[in-house]
């Protein structure tokens, strides 16, 4: 009954915000579960509800498919004559959205920006962008890019958004900002945005990518937070395609207009504990964290058994992935928790935060962990933050405990590096360890497959042995469609693939 009143109220609210049934032109109608965070500058944004315009919207050097192979976008082919050396062949068909040619000062200039510190971009980190030491411009249409130093990722990270090609004069027509304007060259050019309830992007009929241009006249993406409103627009035709979360699958396992898409994410879902804030500065507190918590029921209530327990090197990056199951910290034992709190100077537990928001999946996984860590005397406060507030939280390390979700990438030197090196842009914990460190820059600096694998192997396992994270799940990735949506198929590489798609009439 609960159920059913909550999908009344909610087609209420979907019809209260959402446009009539039936859409004017070929526009593809998408409910997302978050408005954009601050905008679409993909130089400086790396919410996933503002990558799903931003994908749209730019393009990179480079692509890389589902089996992580690197594959060309805006340069047509390369080579690398050395091992810190890359030379790129640009498409001579480019354009802006403002209708300029691009040419491979543009690549210079993109890469100017996102290594100035002044632009706060995300891709001046070490693992993406923050080794290169030149970009030359050999003619219109080719440029040299050299490194500092040996850099093995560097190609595949040059896929990430944060390596965008932007135009120049965007840039700087909108005071050096890309927030609210579209500096881009991708097949959808950003229309408007009413915050809070949608954000529109229409066709680029320039585009030079003849097999990945717009099938749409339009994408709107239609924000509802609730989970409910999205499943009761999906059904009353007010929307197309849906974010869904795995509760909503046993609700249309019999709707015949309603399928079900999905793929394994490279994202994973846990706990980072602040280890510069006490009681987490002491590591027989943060083991006993860990060791408090059982994850396959987490997965269960917080996924509906949807997911994969996991490390934050998911099994979905193949071999290297460790086996988390191996580790000592992930099998539940409520009196060794005990045991260490009580050696740490805490046998009667203590009273801490957590602080979660943005998803459900967050918010869930933080009220079970409220019941797990009371097992061992934990008194958890659950702070189930606006998405402002938890984004400071975030961006300012503030917090004893902080239920993130975060992408794993393409290689490990994002899923280690980005998240847990020192001084990395997103080492939200600021945490350090010389060793991981060390076997972060071994590893960035050999192009053997197995020297690396060995390397990041290591620094996984100190890592979790370190107790600075308590990752719970991978998990699966919803959509659920109309059945006249044809074509849709998300992948860990690009979850909002448009290229090809079709409804059809």
């Amino acid at each position: 009954m609960k159920k059913l009143f909550a999908l009344a109220m909610a087609l209420v609210l979907a019809l209260t915000l959402l446009p009539a049934a039936v859409a004017e032109g070929n526009v593809l109608r998408y409910g997302v579960d978050a408005d954009a965070a601050g905008g679409f500058d993909p130089h400086t944004i790396s919410a996933v509800a503002s990558m799903r315009m931003i994908g749209q919207m730019y393009n990179t050097l480079v692509d890389v498919d589902e089996n992580l192979n690197v594959i060309p976008e805006l340069a047509t082919s390369w080579e690398q004559p050395d091992d810190t050396t890359y030379i790129f062949h640009l498409a001579e068909n480019v354009t802006f959205h403002n209708g300029r040619k691009m040419t491979a000062e543009d690549v210079k200039y993109s890469f100017e920006r996102i290594l100035d510190p002044a632009t706060g971009a995300l891709g001046n980190s070490s693992s993406y962008a923050g080794d290169i030491d030149t970009v030359e411009v050999i003619d219109d249409y080719t440029v040299k890019i050299t490194l500092k130093n040996i850099n093995a990722p560097f190609l595949a990270n040059l896929s990430s958004s944060y390596c965008s090609i932007v135009a120049k004069e965007v840039v700087e027509a909108n005071d050096g900002s890309l927030l609210l304007a579209d500096g881009g060259t991708g097949p959808y050019t950003l229309g408007e945005w009413v915050p809070d309830n949608s954000v529109t992007v229409k066709a680029y009929p320039d585009y030079f990518d003849e097999a990945g241009k717009a099938t749409f006249d339009a994408i709107e993406f239609y924000v509802l937070t609730d989970a409910s409103a999205r499943l009761a627009a999906l059904r009353t035709g007010a929307v197309d395609l849906i974010v869904a979360d795995t509760a909503m699958l046993d609700l249309v396992e019999n709707d015949q207009n309603i399928q079900t898409i999905s793929y394994q994410s490279r994202n994973y879902t846990g706990l980072f504990l602040n280890p510069n804030r006490a009681p987490f500065d002491n590591e027989k507190v943060r083991q006993a964290v860990n060791l408090a918590l059982n994850r396959e029921e987490i997965i269960e209530f917080a996924f509906n058994g949807k997911a994969l327990v996991s490390g934050f090197v998911p099994a979905s990056l193949g071999h290297w992935a460790v086996d988390v199951t191996e580790n000592e910290y992930y099998t539940q034992n409520i009196e060794k928790a005990k045991a260490l709190l009580a050696e740490a100077g805490y046998p009667n537990g203590f009273e801490t935060n957590i602080i979660v928001g943005l998803l459900d999946s967050i918010r869930d996984t933080g009220l079970v962990v409220e019941q797990q860590l009371a097992e061992i005397g934990i008194k958890v406060n659950v702070m189930d933050v606006e998405r402002g507030q938890y984004l400071d939280a975030w961006n300012g390390h503030d917090f004893d405990i902080m239920v993130c979700q975060n992408g794993a990438g393409s290689d490990p030197s994002r899923a280690v590096a980005f998240f847990f090196k020192t001084g990395s842009s997103a080492n939200i914990q600021d945490y350090s360890n010389p060793r991981v460190d060390e076997l972060c820059e071994l590893a960035v600096a050999t192009s053997d497959t197995a020297k690396r694998e060995t390397y990041y192997k290591e620094a996984i396992n100190l890592i979790l042995n370190d107790c600075v994270v308590a990752i719970v799940a991978s998990p699966q990735e919803y959509f659920l469609a109309s059945t006249a949506l044809q074509g849709f198929a998300p992948n860990a590489s690009n979850a909002n693939n448009f290229s090809g798609v079709t409804l059809a009439k």
